[in-house]
């Protein structure tokens, strides 16, 4: 694979953060969050139309499994689990991430979604 190879990788979930570090020197802490709905997963990018992931302001990462020698599975405690990042993509989200994030936050906007957790609903049932 060209470009930089991962050569380091730290979660901290208490601040939801995962620091990846590269060849080339470069080291990014991208939160959770960013790395969930950025997700390279078909279920986030569709068939060519990305879907909007929202409210996930709390995610955190559960796990994390190398895939080979060129990225890592991460699983994350909203269940999902099947997004696959490579070297470069975890390069390219660290890099930009502040650009990746703004335009996330215009398209959460535009489409008036929001950050927040869903409050789970209670249901009472009666006989």
């Amino acid at each position: 694979m060209a470009g930089p190879q991962l050569t380091g990788i730290t979660l901290n979930r208490a601040e939801r953060l995962l620091t990846v570090r590269f060849d080339d020197g470069e080291a990014y802490a991208i939160p959770c969050e960013l790395l969930r709905v950025s997700s390279p997963s078909a279920e986030v990018h569709g068939h060519g139309k990305p879907v909007l992931v929202s409210h996930k302001r709390e995610v955190n990462i559960k796990a994390i499994e190398r895939v080979g020698n060129y990225a890592v599975k991460l699983i994350f405690d909203d269940g999902h689990d099947t997004g696959i990042y490579p070297w470069q993509l975890l390069y390219i989200l660290g890099r930009d991430q502040s650009k990746i994030w703004q335009d996330y936050l215009q398209r959460l906007a535009a489409q008036k979604g929001s950050r927040e957790p869903l409050i789970p609903v209670q249901v009472k049932f009666s006989d």
